[in-house]
């Protein structure tokens, strides 16, 4: 079965003895997991703000990492930094990644985020055309996005809902970013964070979110009436405005 090409992505094999502990170190998610499968994971500054997101899959003797291509000089160079005197080697692989639906061809990952993601298939083949709607998808099941919800120096991984996404781990130990992350685990209800609203009309990504006149969030991808929101959950009501938009969030 062949699967639709996913773009924009880079792949790399990172190979070495020590390249689990060298990952376990650093990212957000418990990289042992990867005897079970695909592992989905990010790497963070040390003051606990996303850098970037990303696949890890088990490869014979190497890990896969597949990372959306506009964040994937930065990570190859800040994983290159903290590689010092380790067993680890990292280099472009000339695999590609497809994705789909239904009954997955052999090899391929079930998507950890969401089962509604389908799966992920690492091959020499290139695949076939888009033509799933995977923003639709992505935006009715609140899947944030490199580089649109998930923004390099500035995100907060919680609020972006990595637990609910399986990207975090707070019993794996220390990595980047630990502290912080875990500061705001176990502190009161986070007070902002992703969410889907309902949308009549359109408003450019990026666009503040009012409510009864007050700063209530921002707009973000748009698809098939919904869309995803960064909001401040004590100000947004049912009924708010972005621009021309007019939103609706339940709770």
């Amino acid at each position: 079965m062949a699967g639709e090409r996913a773009e924009d992505r880079r792949i790399f094999e990172i190979t070495g003895g020590d390249r689990i502990g060298f990952l376990q170190g650093l990212v957000t998610n418990d990289v042992e997991r990867l005897r079970e499968g695909i592992v989905y994971a990010a790497l963070l500054t040390p003051q606990g703000k996303y850098l970037a997101d990303f696949f890890l899959a088990p490869w014979g003797e190497a890990v896969l990492l597949d990372v959306a291509a506009p964040v994937s000089e930065d990570l190859l160079r800040r994983l290159n930094m903290y590689r010092l005197r380790a067993d680890v080697q990292i280099a472009p692989s000339s695999l590609t990644v497809q994705r789909g639906l239904g009954e997955p061809p052999e090899g391929a990952f079930a998507d950890p985020r969401d089962p509604s993601l389908g799966w992920r298939l690492y091959s020499d083949s290139e695949g076939e055309a888009p033509q799933i709607d995977w923003e639709a998808r992505r935006v009715a099941a609140c899947i944030p996005e490199t580089g649109i919800e998930l923004i390099p120096g500035e995100t907060f991984i919680l609020e972006a809902g990595f637990e609910r996404l399986k990207g975090v781990d707070h019993r794996k130990g220390c990595y980047v970013g630990q502290e912080v992350t875990a500061r705001m685990k176990h502190k009161s209800e986070l007070r902002k964070g992703l969410a889907v609203v309902e949308v009549e009309g359109e408003a450019p990504v990026g666009t503040p979110i009012t409510a009864n006149g007050k700063a209530a969030g921002t707009l973000f991808t748009q698809a098939g009436g919904r869309a995803i929101a960064y909001l401040r959950f004590d100000r947004a009501g049912r009924d708010m405005e972005a621009d021309q938009a007019h939103i609706h969030w339940t709770g």
